[in-house]
């Protein structure tokens, strides 16, 4: 989600409240969270932030707001600045340097928006943005500065992207992604998949999320009812990054949505100090596959600014991939590979073995 929201709107003081007594809405709008407060919850004091090599920084002038479900919070570890999930969310002062080449747009999305809601940037598939919404703010998210207030179409004008995608017959996978696709209601879900299920090229649903990673109670009964009812192959790739976002209730949300009959991939970023170490990408593989999931995309960085204290140079990613491919069976082992602006699909990086 990248909407901006003023500190004066986000929660200073509460505590987390037990995930069995919330429904996944509350916990999705509970999500936006000071890093004061963030900070509080996890036992950290903010003059060692300030003191770390992480640096100070204003949280107060944040145009990225903070945003962490209660879940996801949960399987942090108190007391630990460095820990791998507190890192992922927690906004530093490095993102105030300048990074060259790191942009607003790395992907150059905006010249493949065809339509309101609807990118079409690679042959047989177009990418649906479901929502502006998310349970939870990376840091290096690709999309934090993406134009979603010209990409939020109301029913009637998601006609111009269905005209669209009825005159592309060799369209044949829709991709739902945001945001994350599943922040939507599920109403607006099931309307939008019976209105793709009317188009008799798309044979592919493929949903992009996060939420059965970061809160997994999303995943219930009213959304594996408009699931079930897709015509077609239906393929759902989430995003972890880490061995320890992975506890028995993603396993659980994992193990309902297979139910369906749809094949889970994973995609994880590499992201120094978080996941850059050959212990830390087979741990993450084998605990994807002890949940069912199969490992899919490994992405270098998407240079977008804010983010460049978590890139990693080329050579050394090859050489942590030989090193994983060296200790993990072919079927575990994710690709590594750049998304890059005007290509026509993602560039494979072979590793260092």
């Amino acid at each position: 989600m990248i909407t901006r929201t003023s500190p004066s709107c986000q929660m200073e003081n509460r505590d987390l409240a037990p995930v069995e007594q919330a429904s996944w809405q509350e916990l999705l709008s509970g999500s936006t969270i000071s890093a004061a407060q963030l900070l509080k919850i996890l036992e950290i004091d903010a003059s060692e932030l300030a003191a770390s090599e992480y640096g100070e920084v204003d949280f107060s002038s944040l145009d990225f707001p903070v945003r962490a479900p209660t879940p996801f919070i949960q399987r942090m570890k108190k007391g630990d600045i460095h820990d791998p999930l507190l890192q992922q969310v927690l906004p530093l002062a490095k993102e105030q340097e300048i990074s060259p080449g790191f942009t607003h747009d790395p992907l150059q999305e905006a010249l493949s928006n065809v339509a309101p809601g609807l990118i079409h940037k690679y042959h047989g598939r177009a990418l649906c943005i479901v929502s502006k919404a998310c349970a939870i703010h990376c840091r290096y998210c690709f999309r934090r500065h993406f134009p979603y207030e010209d990409n939020q179409p109301g029913r009637e004008q998601w006609s111009k992207a269905f005209s669209y995608l009825k005159a592309q017959t060799d369209i044949r996978e829709i991709i739902y992604s945001g945001g994350d696709p599943l922040a939507s209601s599920d109403k607006h879900l099931a309307w939008l998949t019976e209105r793709m299920a009317d188009i008799p090229h798309i044979q592919r649903l493929r949903i992009h999320t996060r939420l059965p990673v970061v809160l997994p109670q999303r995943v219930d009964n009213q959304l594996l009812e408009w699931l079930n009812r897709w015509h077609g192959q239906k393929v759902i790739v989430i995003h972890s990054n880490h061995a320890q976002e992975l506890d028995a209730s993603v396993k659980h949300a994992i193990e309902q949505l297979k139910s369906t009959g749809a094949t889970v991939l994973n995609q994880t970023v590499l992201l120094k100090g978080i996941n850059d170490s050959v212990d830390a990408l087979v741990n993450l593989s084998e605990k994807l596959f002890d949940i069912g999931v199969l490992p899919y995309y490994l992405h270098l960085l998407d240079p977008v600014v804010g983010a460049g204290h978590f890139a990693i140079a080329d050579a050394r990613a090859k050489r942590l991939m030989g090193a994983v491919s060296a200790k993990l069976p072919g079927y575990l082992v994710p690709r590594l590979v750049r998304e890059q602006a005007q290509r026509e699909s993602k560039t494979l990086i072979l590793p260092t073995l």
